[in-house]
């Protein structure tokens, strides 16, 4: 047994000694650089290309077998331009893991790797001839003569290689500039530190960035699979509009593809730059994410974005403490988003929260508990603050192209509930159903700046552009209990809106207001260039005295009764819409006054202190009055002027009639009255013509004294006369009467 051993061991040193032998002779006698010829022919006759090589050929054959090249180059398949070309390149193999069918490469170095891949506009491209099998190998494949075999790569290292990729079709180029590659071991099992940095650019999208990898790679290639740990990704650079882009991520990635099994965790993104003018930072935080046979499900995930843009500086959060489903279906326990707004003259913050449920393949999407708070600071909110929470649900349907919302909760003093609805995305249909208890609607809108400011500003009238409503459609109600807008109060309001193709009806416009009601109708026009407006229908009932200050600031009557009215106008600017009013309008007021001026105390003056032929000018004074128990009055209106003919005032001891025009385009007056006083010293009649004339906001009256005196004058005239024939009468009876008394004695 010890001899057999003996030899055994004597024998292997000879085999040794004679390999030894060998690999000496060849390494002393063997010129790989002798072969160029060949091998470039061979290319030449297998793949119809050029190779090129410069440098020489050095060959290592143990403990390493290794090749060492010098500048290599190869051109594009039957063309003369080049299509790859390395500096130098080394690899280096271990001896007896090939007899064991294992590659064990100790050493990977490439320098200087220039390649170009075109994708032609065929569809084919530039390395479709490189990627083909010959015969012999298409034979092996199907007599399964192949086999696999395990490697073990002690390192990598690529260093400044250009790689660039061309799509003719899409007229697009991606380009990796300067990439070194560093590896530690790479085999089956083993975590290998990669490191990667590159100069990426490419037009679409438009991309010049610099890129630093690193991480742990550990992979199964039976098994598929695959994992980086400690990933850290960092990109600088420029990405469509974005500018000064500093992109940063990190964390642990893996894949099962055998079992379908993805997850992350500690995933962690950064990102900051600059958008024109605008600066922002996103930052996302996922401690797990995790997708196995067609389901998924994370821990607590949150985004945060700072942006500081030119409309005020916005903090975004978005937390999702909880996220499971599957290929169909989405469902998040909690979505919660916070927003902070901050703008020169005022600062919003916004709190979104709802659990969340999506059907991905119906592409439905139910916010089944959603809450928004809101609460809004500046010096032109009402009281510098406005608060607001809604509470309900929302569904949106994609397949069916509709968004349903049913929300209810508070605005300042305001209660409010909303149903609405969208249907149609592209011509989008609304409607919806508002119901508010008490709503100011002065709060919100700009403050009115003082009357010597606004003379000393004052600036061109704009035109108002309502060609949004050309695509509008809508049908809806909306109800307020209270309502106070343009400083004019009502209450019980319901609106019923239907909008369609840039036509607008309002039907009814229904409320309570100053003791009284309204039922109006109205419509917008917006189709043709130039809008049309009409409003149509009466008040019944009303105040006029407190409606009139309310809305025009004007103090001028006062009284209950009814208004009717059927009015339209065409125009892109308000003063336009004035003066171009047509219709009809009709006033019928019971028990009121005229502020200004007490005309019985006037037509009585007139008579104690006589006054002469002459006509004096007047202003309005705020302390006087005359009463009326009755005032009635059509107008109708053409070119913005109303003009009437028909007014009746009755009063105890008056009554006024007039016509005239009320020129609403101008804001101007141009009415005659007469006052007739039913009792005068004489006993009868006087009347006392004013007219009425000017601006609205600085109205005169001219009082005719010397028609009234003349008035007065004529009927006492008339009257002495009457006297006179009284008397002759008397007279002559008498007379005849002693006569006739004679003839009977």
């Amino acid at each position: 047994m010890k001899k057999i051993f003996k030899y055994g061991l004597l024998g292997a040193g000879a085999v040794a000694a004679i390999v030894v032998v060998g690999i000496i002779y060849v390494v002393v006698t063997f010129n790989p650089n002798d072969y160029k010829p060949q091998i470039i022919q061979a290319v030449k006759d297998s793949k119809q290309r050029d190779l090129r090589m410069d440098g020489d050929i050095k060959l290592s054959f143990y403990p390493n077998i290794g090749v060492k090249l010098g500048k290599v180059s190869l051109s594009e398949f039957k063309r003369p331009e080049e299509f790859a070309a390395i500096e130098a390149a080394r690899v280096s193999l271990a001896f007896m893991p090939l007899l064991r069918k294992q590659v064990v490469v100790n050493e990977v170095v490439v320098s200087g790797l220039n390649a170009t891949l075109v994708k032609h506009r065929d569809g084919t491209t530039n390395i479709d001839d490189l990627l083909s099998k010959d015969e012999s190998q298409k034979e092996e494949d199907d007599k399964g003569v192949s086999q696999p075999v395990k490697f073990n790569i002690a390192s990598i290292s690529l260093k400044k290689a250009n790689l660039t990729y061309r799509d003719e079709g899409a007229e697009a180029q991606y380009a990796a500039r300067d990439l070194d590659l560093k590896t530690g071991r790479i085999a089956i099992g083993v975590p290998s530190h990669v490191v990667i940095s590159a100069g990426v650019q490419a037009n679409q999208p438009k991309l010049d960035a610099t890129v630093q990898f690193k991480s742990v790679l550990t992979f199964d290639l039976d098994r598929q699979i695959y994992r980086l740990l400690s990933m850290e990704l960092i990109t600088k650079g420029s990405v469509l509009d974005i500018s000064g882009m500093d992109l940063k991520a990190s964390g642990d990635i893996s894949a099962d593809l055998t079992a379908q099994e993805f997850g992350a965790a500690k995933l962690l993104l950064e990102a900051s730059g600059m958008k024109a003018k605008d600066k922002f930072e996103v930052k996302l935080d996922a401690p797990a994410l995790n997708y196995a046979k067609d389901k998924y499900s994370g821990d607590k995930l949150v985004l945060n974005a700072k942006l500081d843009a030119s409309f005020g500086h916005l903090i975004a959060g978005l937390s999702l403490p909880g996220v499971e489903g599957d290929m169909d279906s989405i469902k998040l326990s909690a979505l919660a988003l916070d927003l902070d707004v901050k703008q020169p003259e005022q600062a919003f913050k916004v709190k979104l929260s709802s659990p969340v449920f999506a059907n991905i393949k119906k592409q439905q999407v139910n916010l089944s508990d959603l809450s928004v708070a809101v609460d809004a600071t500046g010096e032109k909110l009402p009281n510098k603050s406005v608060s607001s929470e809604m509470k309900g649900s929302v569904q949106l349907d994609g397949l069916k192209e509709t968004v349903r919302a049913n929300l209810a909760g508070g605005l300042l003093q305001s209660k409010v509930r909303i149903k609405a609805g969208v249907s149609g995305f592209a011509a989008p249909a609304i409607d919806f159903d508002v119901n508010v208890d008490q709503f100011d609607a002065d709060l919100y809108l700009p403050k009115t700046a003082p009357a010597a400011e606004t003379t000393a500003k004052k600036e061109p009238e704009q035109p108002f552009d309502l060609t949004a409503l050309r695509k509008l459609k809508l049908d809806g109600s909306l109800r307020v209990g209270a309502l106070k807008a343009a400083n004019i109060k009502a209450s019980q309001l319901r609106v019923d809106i239907k909008a369609h193709e840039g036509k607008v009806n309002v039907n009814p416009l229904a409320l309570k207001l100053y003791q009284g009601s309204a039922k109006l109708n109205a419509s917008v026009n917006a189709a043709p260039d130039v809008p049309a407006f009409t409003v149509s229908g009466k008040l019944a009932g009303v105040n006029i005295a407190p409606l009139l200050k309310d809305v025009a600031d004007l103090d001028i009557i006062e009284g209950r009764g009814n208004i009717a009215l059927d009015l339209a106008t065409k125009g892109n600017k308000v003063s336009a819409l004035k003066k171009v009013l047509g219709g009809n309008m009709a006033v019928n007021l019971k028990n009121g006054a005229i502020k200004g001026i007490d005309l019985p105390k006037l037509v009585q003056s007139v008579q104690s202190l006589g006054k002469s032929n002459t006509m004096e000018i007047m202003g309005v004074s705020k302390d006087e009055k005359t009463r009326f128990s009755e005032f009635k009055a059509s107008f109708k209106v053409n070119d913005g002027v109303a003009h009437n003919d028909d007014l009746i005032v009755k009063a105890p001891l008056l009554m006024i009639t007039g016509n005239g025009d009320i020129d609403i385009g101008n804001d101007s007056l141009n009415y005659t009255t007469k006052v007739t006083l039913s009792r005068t010293e004489g006993g009868g009649t006087a009347t006392l013509p004013v007219y009425l004339s000017g601006p609205f906001a600085d109205l005169k009256y001219k009082v005719d004294y010397g028609a009234m005196v003349r008035d007065v004058a004529k009927q006492k005239a008339k009257a002495k006369v009457e006297s006179k024939k009284e008397e002759v009468k008397t007279k002559a009876k008498e007379q005849l009467k002693s006569k006739l008394k004679g003839l009977f004695r």
